[in-house]
């Protein structure tokens, strides 16, 4: 069963929808693992924002838990003048803010993903591991490992380890979710 005391709300109390939103967007680029904390200070200082979660199904101690997980690691979106930009960043849980340039283009592909989350569309996050580009193994047995993405499927990467003396290289097929661009 999911906790709402760990989960915040997807939009504060009182929002019915993300583009119910004022002012200029930013983009708050938060610390480690800190997207939900981040969500819960925005709450309390009055500040819109928008946190898109999924729902997945973690293995912790042997048994199976349904989490909420941020689509956007490490990514929450927020509204507020100059002076709520200021308000969110002494949270403490920012690294930076990012202006949003062209807010309604935002908030229209904002709306779209909310739409699939709330149509349970099988989402997953299209990480880092981008066909054609380069990407590092951030954890198991492969950790460290460095290859190129070649096929990206469902929930896997094919990446080929090169050996670039030989002109050739080995592929291998990895969970996308334990690659990071290198």
């Amino acid at each position: 069963m999911l906790s709402p005391k760990e989960n915040p709300p997807r939009l504060p109390p009182g929002i019915p929808s993300i583009d119910a939103i004022e002012g200029p967007w930013w983009v708050g680029h938060t610390r480690s693992r800190a997207e939900k904390a981040f969500a819960w200070d925005l709450i309390q200082k009055g500040i819109p924002y928008y946190l898109p979660m999924v729902e997945k199904v973690r293995y912790s101690g042997g048994r199976k838990r349904r989490v909420l997980l941020p689509l956007f690691t490490g990514y929450v979106f927020f509204a507020g003048d100059a002076d709520g930009r200021y308000e969110a960043m002494t949270t403490n849980k920012l690294c930076r803010t990012i202006p949003v340039e062209e807010p309604e283009l935002l908030v229209h592909q904002l709306m779209q993903v909310e739409r699939a989350i709330a149509g349970r569309g099988d989402l997953d996050l299209y990480p880092h591991a981008v066909q054609g580009k380069r990407c590092r193994v951030t954890s198991g047995p492969f950790k460290g490992m460095e290859g190129v993405v070649v096929e990206r499927k469902r929930n896997t990467s094919v990446v080929v380890l090169e050996v670039t003396l030989l002109g050739q290289g080995a592929k291998l097929t990895l969970d996308a979710s334990i690659l990071e661009r290198a």
